[in-house]
């Protein structure tokens, strides 16, 4: 079996174009569900952020009036397996030569920190160099900016792709004073960007990139990326 790495952000806040701060988190379902296929079809799950840093629970996706009525069993599992690994592994030192895969899940810490991570550039640059598969689901794909080649194209440019959309961003109530709307500026930078309905399970491969567009589409994203690690 295989070995996956996913990885999160280390961020807590989102500051806001107001001048407010918006308390974020890993969303649980994004980092359980995924986390959860891999393991059960015999694949070993590290976790690595910046420094190492582990990210607090979005508490919005413990809430079953926002996350749904399974937001619990999510955040059990994710908080066990966080638990149970110890330390998260640093974005600087990591190579990825054991590894067949590499997650990104969201909550807004994404659009904080990871999507100009140079390590994390690195890292997926070398990934899709090397055909290795890259999932990422809902704010997730903000981290895929880090991915910049030495002439600064982007490196994604022109691959198709999903992510949290501008009217679930809207919806969800985070749209104004949002220093940028995610699905917008993947657009904006060369992407190939669809989406389906507002909440419900989206998913888009190109060939190694597989992406979902919101927490509902992060156990089916990671459904198919089991299936073609076989």
């Amino acid at each position: 079996m295989s070995k996956v790495l996913i990885v999160m952000s280390a961020a807590s806040t989102w500051e806001r174009t107001d001048g407010s701060s918006y308390p974020t988190g890993y969303w649980a379902e994004e980092l359980a569900a995924p986390h959860q296929k891999f393991v059960e079809a015999g694949h070993t799950v590290d976790f690595a952020s910046p420094g190492g840093v582990r990210q607090p629970l979005d508490q919005h996706s413990a809430d079953p009036e926002i996350a749904g009525p399974d937001c619990a069993r999510h955040v059990e599992h994710a908080e066990r397996a966080l638990r149970e690994f110890g330390p998260l592994l640093k974005l600087d030192e990591i190579g990825l030569d054991d590894y067949a895969a590499v997650v990104l899940p969201g909550g807004h810490g994404p659009v904080v920190d990871l999507y100009r991570d140079a390590d994390l550039g690195r890292l997926l640059v070398e990934a899709d160099v090397t055909g290795k598969l890259i999932g990422a689901v809902c704010h997730g794909p903000a981290a895929l900016l880090s991915a910049v080649d030495p002439d600064g194209r982007w490196h994604f440019a022109g691959r198709e792709m999903t992510a949290f959309t501008d009217e679930e961003e809207r919806l969800f109530g985070t749209a104004e004073a949002a220093p940028w709307l995610l699905a917008g500026r993947l657009r904006e930078l060369g992407a190939k960007h669809s989406g389906g309905p507002a909440y419900q399970a989206f998913t888009v491969r190109d060939r190694n990139l597989f992406t979902g567009q919101n927490p509902a589409s992060s156990g089916p994203m990671a459904e198919a990326m089991v299936s073609a690690l076989r």
